[in-house]
């Protein structure tokens, strides 16, 4: 009688097909973590849905303040390590997943800056989006300002950075920050006084209670480094305007400008200026004004006789080095009274705005952006970027603060490129820097400081995926902000918005910004000058010796030779 036959191996488990683990134990999770529950449950109840992992592209928007930037960074509140975390608690990634991004396809479309903002971010990943209703638990894990705006099944392929064709942000600069009159260096300002023995505050400035390192009190003493609890900031340094402390105001003329270059600005506005009311936000007024200084006045300014006292009068200051008097500040009393500041009478004119956008176009195309980024080398090939529109078009008002609206469109960017960007077209448009520098910023063998503008008016607006949508757009939905224009808006109104004027009201980030662009932070700005000087100098130095070589030829004297006949 044959033995009979060993009864058959049972199937071996199968794998999730969405998990990359080489762990058996975490790959053994093939269903949702709803699921997961249904497995203990009593038998005598349904079971619950098994749910599958769909790969996904979530539409969002983010305020940046109090973020250190999008990405994610051990020890640091990053966009990403909350939305990660806001994933798992909304039953998106399972527990085998948690805090291992790579396990669920996770992209990014955009890296932001700290404390840049975005209307209109996209990631991807596989995630479990069923039942009804996963943007609302995404959510509600969420702060109010991050919010998803919702979903789009995409392919198994898609990735939110690899297919993003074109990124556009927007920077908002405050008006006043083209004005070379306004908010002007601290070396521009104590030589406008005559004397660096002065303790003074930009009249434009709204009160912060900051010093400026290095400047002197009525008395002529230093401040000492922990009064009002601050410490003084490194001398030198181009972000130092963290100390505090109050004497008088001083009010500079309009027709003084940064390195001594004088422009009348007429009193013509934009009637197309764009207007928004803003939410309330703090007590909403500009109180007092920051303080001005400087760390030294140049050797070509000498100083000037002074009558200041602390009731409220008017100083005329001789320069005697050009020997003109002007008329550039007005001390208000010591307690912080006195008139409030005068709206300045420069706009956005269709001057302005003509050779603003043609600075701005010296960055469309392809260029080596490594004077424009950090980390960066010119022979990079990463270096090279294709900028495919930069302008400047429209102003906006929030909240009493009118602002330009630069928009950039490109493939991408690099760290800082944008703000960067930005700061060199402002300090050109302040007649800091020759719009010659354009000229040899793009080249490689020329490394440049260009100085780099405050985050907080920057923010992406959106990010771009024409070639995925035209190729699926017969079996997908398109990647797209279109259904989600309106709630986009309404997030930029209620949290972006307050948020650049807010900083601009209290912190003054753009105005102390600009009082730091001068030649002493940023020697490059004479590039120009020095390579015109040396190139000056060599061809003097060539042509001096082509002529004392000539002059020697010349001075040797003729040599006599025998002739060809010679007698017998």
């Amino acid at each position: 009688m044959a033995a009979a036959s060993p009864p058959p191996s049972p199937p071996s488990a199968k794998r999730p097909k969405m998990s990359s683990s080489s762990d058996p134990e975490a790959d053994a999770e093939p269903t949702s973590p709803s699921a997961a529950a249904g497995a203990g449950a009593d038998p005598g109840q349904p079971r619950r849905p098994r749910y599958k992992r769909r790969k996904v592209a979530i539409l969002l928007g983010y305020c940046g303040a109090g973020y250190q930037g999008m990405q994610k960074n051990p020890g640091a509140r990053t966009i990403e390590g909350d939305l990660e975390e806001a994933l798992y608690q909304a039953g998106a990634v399972p527990e085998a997943d948690r805090a291992a991004p790579r396990r669920y396809d996770w992209a990014r479309a955009a890296r932001t800056d700290k404390g840049v903002s975005a209307a209109a971010q996209v990631v991807s990943g596989r995630f479990y989006v069923d039942p009804p209703g996963f943007i609302d638990r995404l959510n509600a894990q969420l702060a109010p300002q991050i919010r998803a705006y919702g979903y789009v099944r995409v392919t198994n392929s898609f990735s939110a950075k690899k297919f993003c064709d074109r990124r556009r942000y927007l920077y908002l600069l405050p008006v006043f920050a083209l004005d070379p009159s306004a908010h002007p260096d601290r070396e521009a300002v104590m030589a406008s006084m005559g004397s660096g023995g002065e303790l003074t505050k930009c009249l434009e400035c709204s009160e912060r209670g900051r010093k400026v390192p290095g400047a002197m009190g009525r008395e002529g003493k230093l401040p000492s480094p922990g009064e009002n609890g601050a410490d003084a900031p490194v001398e030198g340094t181009v972000d130092s305007h963290d100390e505090s402390g109050s004497i008088g105001d001083v009010k500079c003329d309009p027709t003084i400008s940064d390195g001594g270059n004088t422009s009348a600005h007429g009193e013509l506005g934009l009637s197309s200026n764009e207007k928004l009311d803003l939410p309330a936000s703090g007590d909403g007024t500009e109180a007092g004004n920051a303080e001005l200084g400087s760390n030294g006045v140049p050797d070509a300014v000498h100083s000037a006789d002074a009558d200041a006292s602390i009731g409220n009068e008017e100083i005329k200051v001789e320069a005697t080095d050009t020997e003109e008097k002007v008329q550039c500040m007005d001390f208000e009393k010591s307690n912080g009274e006195g008139k409030p500041p005068t709206k300045s009478p420069f706009s956005y004119t269709n001057e302005v705005k003509e050779r603003f956008n043609r600075i701005l176009k010296y960055y469309v195309g392809t260029h080596n952006f490594h004077n424009f980024t950090t980390r960066t080398k010119a022979e990079d090939p990463a270096a090279k970027r294709f900028i495919i529109s930069f302008a400047a078009d429209r102003v906006v008002s929030l909240d009493g603060i009118d602002f330009i609206r630069c928009e950039v469109v490109g493939q991408s960017f690099m760290l800082h490129q944008i703000r960067k960007m930005i700061g060199l077209a402002v300090a050109v448009m302040r007649n800091c820097a020759p719009e010659s520098i354009y000229d040899v910023a793009f080249r490689k063998d020329v490394n440049l400081n260009v100085p780099t503008a405050p985050e907080v008016g920057l923010y992406l607006d959106e990010c771009m995926f024409t070639s995925y949508n035209k190729k699926w757009k017969d079996s997908h939905e398109a990647v797209s902000m279109e259904p989600y224009y309106e709630e986009a808006e309404e997030f930029k109104i209620k949290y972006i918005f307050p948020h650049i004027a807010a900083m601009e009201h209290k912190e003054g980030a753009v105005a102390l910004w600009l009082h730091s662009l001068n030649n002493r932070n940023y020697p490059d700005f004479r590039y120009m000058e020095t390579a015109c000087a040396e190139a000056k100098v060599g061809a003097e130095v060539a042509a001096d010796d082509e002529a004392k070589v000539g002059a020697e030829v010349d001075s040797i004297e003729e040599v006599q030779m025998p002739g060809d006949n010679v007698s017998e």
